[in-house]
């Protein structure tokens, strides 16, 4: 493709991305399957293209004062590459139409207005107003490496086979199952993921799924269980002994974790979307509560300009309803374990501090103690009550865990 075409093509997803409330991977994949004919390294060159606009958004709207993708990509263009915007919007085939005088003026121009302080953080404003913190909102507008857990007992065994391969990974600084790559691997092509050796997830999550602390002989449920990332990790921890059971609202969501059950040869995790009135007494009720995804921008940056107050309003509701849910399910002496990829208090301490207002036998389990005790290294926090990991922290997704005991 000609540099002009492949822009255009940009133009295009921006456009679409811009004034749709559909996640911008599922644009631009539908996107690509409609245009076989375009090859890799122009479909990297295009993708790599519009997340990087969508990462400097914020800027670039406040540089152009307009939403416009035709500005924005103009402006992209002038700032980010070393394209000349007069020389790709050149009216030729497949490419987008030619400057027109105001646009040559208007790029002349320059803004010289200082960006405000969510503006540097590449947040929409209202967000910004809860969380105020530019260094973290910087570290989730960065890319994530590519984390992945071991699905058998030796890491250093994993890593030799995936360096034979080709694939060179690191062990994860805090979990002890985990590794990361800082370069792309095409799972298609990674026999170690294609054998059940390895399985993507963060380490965060990881983390969160240690810090679980399910024997075998435990009645536990992982609630909401999303893509099954924790159960799976459960199930591994637990050498396949032991029961878990895997709970989604969604018949679909749960029908996608059976090839990874297979690929990982995982055989103690029973899935359902429907959970009896009279099953009780559990050990360990892990709620992964459905949040607004703050935590995990690296990896969606367009998520920022999709949420909304409503959203997050609905969303605290819904956690409020699944910790009492759980609340009369749990045994005396068991365990709620509370986890978002939320950097927002809304959906954190103060979701939790009301739920234990209103339930005097609840208690905060000290999360510092079962750290050292499961992780075996310095914990990584403050407040020995509440586990808050990110990229600034970190090097992690935004992770939010606490556990309440019923006394």
């Amino acid at each position: 493709m000609q540099t002009g075409a492949r822009y255009q093509a940009v133009l295009d997803l921006i456009g679409e991305i811009w004034n749709s409330g559909v996640p911008a991977d599922n644009i631009i994949n539908d996107y690509m399957r409609a245009r076989k004919y375009i090859g890799s390294k122009d479909r990297r060159f295009i993708v790599e293209t519009v997340w990087n606009i969508i990462r400097n958004r914020m800027k670039l709207s406040f540089d152009t004062g307009s939403e416009e993708p035709r500005k924005i990509v103009l402006l992209y263009l002038k700032h980010y590459t070393s394209d000349k915007p007069e020389d790709v919007f050149n009216g030729g085939a497949y490419a987008p139409a030619v400057l027109s005088a105001e646009e040559k003026a208007w790029l002349a121009a320059e803004n010289e207005e200082p960006y405000p302080d969510y503006v540097e953080a590449e947040c929409p404003q209202w967000l910004f107003e809860k969380i105020k913190d530019v260094s973290l909102l910087k570290s989730l507008n960065v890319p994530a490496p590519a984390d992945f857990r071991i699905n058998v007992k030796s890491r250093e065994a994993v890593m030799e086979n995936m360096a034979k391969e080709g694939y060179f990974v690191e062990p994860t600084p805090y979990s002890p199952i985990g590794l990361r790559s800082r370069d792309r691997i095409s799972l298609g092509n990674c026999m170690a993921y294609q054998n059940g050796e390895i399985d993507v997830q963060d380490e965060a999550s990881q983390l969160a799924a240690i810090l679980c602390d399910v024997r075998p002989e435990h009645k536990v449920i992982d609630y909401c269980c999303g893509a099954g990332g924790k159960s799976l990790t459960i199930a591994y921890l637990l050498g396949n002994q032991g029961h878990i059971l895997a709970h989604d609202v969604s018949a679909k969501r749960l029908e996608a974790i059976k090839p990874r059950m297979q690929r990982l040869g995982i055989k103690n995790i029973e899935l359902t979307d429907l959970v009896a009135d009279s099953d009780k007494e559990f050990d360990r009720f892990v709620i992964d509560a459905p949040c607004s995804g703050t935590g995990i921008w690296r990896r969606s940056p367009d998520a920022k300009f999709r949420l909304t107050p409503a959203m997050l309003s609905s969303l605290n509701s819904t956690q409020r309803e699944i910790l009492e849910t759980a609340y009369p399910k749990v045994k005396s002496g068991g365990r709620i374990i509370y986890i978002t990829c939320s950097v927002l208090r809304d959906e954190d301490e103060d979701i939790i501090e009301a739920f234990l207002r209103d339930k005097p036998d609840m208690k905060q389990l000290d999360v510092k103690e079962l750290w050292e005790k499961k992780i075996g290294c310095p914990y990584p926090c403050r407040d020995e009550h509440y586990l808050r990991l990110s990229p600034a922290a970190t090097g992690t997704d935004g992770f939010f865990f606490t556990v309440l005991v019923k006394s």
